[in-house]
């Protein structure tokens, strides 16, 4: 039994499954906080102490109890599929990384080479097809959620269902599940819930984004990116996203859920 991508408070308060362009750098800053009273300095994906993480060897006792208890309060947080899928793109694949290269070092290159994907330019300041590139880049990443080629699905454009569905499929079970486009709401649910020991003013909390500034910025509305085929791919790959998570697929400007998460729903669907 294992949870692979979660990360837990320290005091065993809060349990939260990471779910990769859904706000996790700042969900993570906020577990950091409630134990701890401030935010770690710097990206909280490099803090080695003070969080509880999975990727941890000595982490996973602590989570696995927890877990088997239903001590902490465990959640997670979800993304419309057509604004996550864009935010991959403009990050990852047009966007210098912190380290100064690019994304996972021959992976652009391959995805100009064999997909005609424009990045602009080794900077990638230059002015490009932003909407040609990105209907590109849905294919290749059709490819490798559908057929593993040319290499395995990355954990940035993976389905937010598979991510979510780990922590279900090896016995845990999620006290909320709430959108990025409520996060207000959904995270001020979760603290009030799980009692920190230290009180966080989301009203007040900084902008935690590792991705802020990257890439190039979005030209156009989401929907200028999706014609027929890229909609036709969207619902190949992510359409148990859109259905388990009520976000609105005939409608790509409209980021907002239609109706309320059935928890049950999702348990139950993303078990085996």
């Amino acid at each position: 039994m294992g949870f692979p991508g979660v990360w837990m408070t320290q005091s065993g308060t809060m349990a939260y499954r990471v779910v990769p362009k859904c706000a996790c750098s700042t969900i993570g800053q906020i577990l950091y906080h409630a134990d701890h009273g401030a935010f770690f300095d710097g990206d909280i994906h490099d803090a080695r102490d003070g969080l509880h993480k999975w990727a941890f060897e000595h982490s996973r006792p602590a989570i696995k109890d927890s877990v088997a208890t239903g001590t902490a309060y465990a959640f997670t947080c979800v993304r419309n599929p057509y604004a996550r899928i864009l935010s991959s793109f403009f990050d990852k694949i047009c966007g210098i990384q912190r380290n100064g290269s690019r994304y996972r070092g021959n992976l652009v290159p391959v995805l100009m080479q064999n997909y005609g994907v424009d990045v602009g330019g080794e900077d990638g300041k230059a002015p490009f097809d932003q909407i040609e590139s990105f209907r590109r880049f849905l294919l290749f990443a059709r490819d490798t959620i559908r057929w593993r080629k040319p290499m395995e699905p990355d954990i940035h454009w993976s389905s937010v269902s598979g991510h979510v569905s780990t922590f279900i499929a090896n016995g845990g079970r999620y006290n909320k599940i709430f959108w990025v486009e409520d996060f207000a709401n959904g995270m001020g649910e979760v603290l009030a819930a799980a009692g920190p020991r230290h009180p966080v003013a989301l009203s007040e909390i900084p902008r935690f984004n590792e991705s802020q500034g990257h890439g190039p910025k979005r030209a156009f509305p989401v929907s200028a990116y999706f014609d027929d085929l890229s909609m036709h791919l969207m619902k190949e790959i992510y359409w148990q996203d859109f259905a388990l998570f009520r976000y609105d697929f005939d409608n790509p400007d409209n980021a907002a859920p239609t109706g309320p998460l059935d928890l049950d729903e999702i348990h139950a669907k993303l078990r085996d």
